[in-house]
């Protein structure tokens, strides 16, 4: 799939399709999108968002923000046999469980642990900041959020599971419930 080449008239279903993360980006930086008074339609223009919040003159810096978290996550990413393989070599990676307690009944990668409220407080407060985590979900969505907001706080040896326990489960292990 080529990517989309962001411009000021691409509408924001467009850039979220290709751009996840564009999401919490905007929000982060820009405060836009992220409640009621800061949001917008997806069948708006990003132009059109930016004008309506007064930011028009952030345009061309929120594009370019958009690429530069593109190109981080991908750094980010483990394929399920990249994850394998890193396990084996360095096995003091903590293996960290980003889903519902419901969703770890039905299915769970052996060795990780749920990351709860607590646990998530106890690793900003007191896990040392070059901690190995590597984070999955279900599809890699919500993990890669995990591993973008504990890679913002300090914590550079992060990596997310891409496609998550169920990428895993049909690439590595059959063994694992798909759900």
């Amino acid at each position: 799939m080529e990517t989309l080449e962001i411009k000021p008239s691409t509408k924001m279903y467009e850039i979220m399709e290709q751009y996840p993360s564009a999401q919490r980006i905007l929000f982060q930086k820009y405060h836009i999108g992220g409640c009621s008074n800061c949001g917008y339609s997806l069948d708006e223009t990003l132009e059109e968002v930016f004008a309506k919040h007064n930011k028009i003159h952030l345009l061309q810096e929120a594009i370019d923000s958009i690429y530069q978290t593109k190109e981080l996550e991908k750094q980010l990413q483990l394929s399920p046999e990249e994850f394998v393989e890193l396990i084996k070599k360095e096995p003091d990676w903590k293996i960290i469980d980003v889903r519902e307690p419901f969703e770890r009944e039905i299915a769970q990668i052996p060795d990780s642990i749920l990351l709860t409220r607590e646990l998530a407080f106890e690793i900003l407060e007191k896990w040392n900041k070059n901690t190995k985590m590597i984070f999955y979900c279900h599809t890699g969505i919500r993990s890669l959020e995990a591993t973008y907001y504990f890679y913002s706080h300090g914590f550079k040896n992060v990596k997310n599971l891409d496609g998550g326990i169920d990428r895993y489960a049909k690439e590595i292990d059959p063994s694992i419930p798909l759900y």
